[in-house]
């Protein structure tokens, strides 16, 4: 497992404007690659090859909610990483990957709920998310699955003086 590479990728706490944070309950939640539970996250997804981390964070925002009316606040600093446990690094990612290695953005909603829309997501793939709310980020770490708790944990601290409460 430790030979293995970390997955780039990109995480977005989008805020709205009382501070609290977009958070999507996941629509897969028997998915082999987190494990069971009901695990609500922030929209993340995969850099590909080449792709700017910002460029990917508003693409993988628009595939996962169809959110487009956003401008930056600030990006976390470096880029935090997490493990994944032993028992999913040979199902996850097809086993080439030991976890992933995350630059997160603070983003502010400024558009209308109506656009938001995680039933019928831009790219047309399969649904990352089955509902959502609005959530305090100092929350957010309880809600997600627990290997990624310290990340979230990090991100909260990141964005804290952004979010409410």
């Amino acid at each position: 497992m430790q030979d293995l590479p970390y997955r780039p990728c990109v995480g977005i706490a989008l805020f709205n404007t009382d501070g609290r944070v977009w958070v999507g309950r996941r629509s897969d939640e028997e998915a082999a690659g987190e494990g069971d539970g009901h695990w609500w996250q922030m929209p993340q997804g995969g850099l590909d090859k080449g792709e700017d981390p910002y460029e990917a964070a508003l693409r993988e925002l628009y595939e996962e909610t169809s959110i487009r009316s956003v401008s930056l606040i600030r990006e976390a600093p470096g880029w935090l990483t997490y493990d994944l446990p032993p028992a999913l690094v040979g199902i996850s990612w097809k086993g080439r990957y030991r976890g992933q290695k995350q630059k997160w953005f603070a983003l502010r909603f400024e558009g209308d709920e109506s656009e938001i829309d995680v039933l019928e997501p831009g790219d047309g793939d399969p649904r990352e998310f089955s509902e959502w709310r609005w959530e305090t980020l100092a929350r957010l770490p309880e809600l997600i699955v627990p290997f990624k708790r310290a990340v979230y944990e990090q991100v909260a601290e990141a964005f804290a003086d952004i979010g409410s409460g």
